[in-house]
């Protein structure tokens, strides 16, 4: 079953960007205890919803994981022509097999999967890390702070888990619009 965004990608002529963030970047302080039990609390809500609205199991991935090493290996993808599928299998990784996508190994193999050369794979590039702050800075200048996040041309933002309704609307209101 597509997720909300495939489907509206397969129903409209729209594009996805996918940019990085991190809700927890290297040196944040720590969770308190309070607000990790009411994540973990949540986990159930959410693999009920994923199972009903998109036919997923989910069995997550570590939490608390540094995701910037897979964010820096998508920013390579996509200069190769394969970041939604680089994106796709990363997080089927991750959100359904359970996998630590901070792991060099996993991503290698991630890569591999989606038809990216990998000898000379690092997710360590400079020259993507680069982008991985660039799409941080932007995100802070639009005061973003959960995910996932949605920007429809520039102009709306919806935070959070929407609806695919919700999604059909706003795309409308800027086809009205003649965005």
């Amino acid at each position: 079953m597509a997720s909300s965004l495939e489907k509206l990608q397969k129903n409209y002529d729209v594009e996805i960007h996918w940019r990085s963030f991190m809700l927890r970047p290297p040196g944040s302080p720590p969770i308190p205890p309070e607000y990790r039990a009411r994540i973990e609390a949540s986990h159930t809500q959410l693999e009920k919803m994923a199972r009903e609205q998109y036919g997923l199991e989910l069995h997550p991935g570590p939490f608390g994981i540094d995701s910037r090493p897979a964010l820096i290996a998508a920013k390579y993808a996509e200069s190769q022509g394969k970041g939604n599928a680089f994106h796709a299998a990363g997080m089927h990784a991750y959100w359904q097999e359970g996998r630590s996508i901070d792991d060099p190994e996993v991503l290698r193999e991630i890569a591999a999967s989606v038809g990216l050369e990998t000898e000379h794979f690092a997710a360590t590039n400079p020259e993507y890390s680069a982008e991985v702050d660039e799409d941080m800075a932007e995100a802070n200048a639009y005061g973003l702070q959960a995910v996932p996040a949605l920007i429809f041309a520039e102009k709306y933002l919806l935070s959070g888990a929407q609806p695919y309704e919700l999604l059909v609307q706003v795309v409308e209101k800027l086809q009205k619009e003649g965005v």
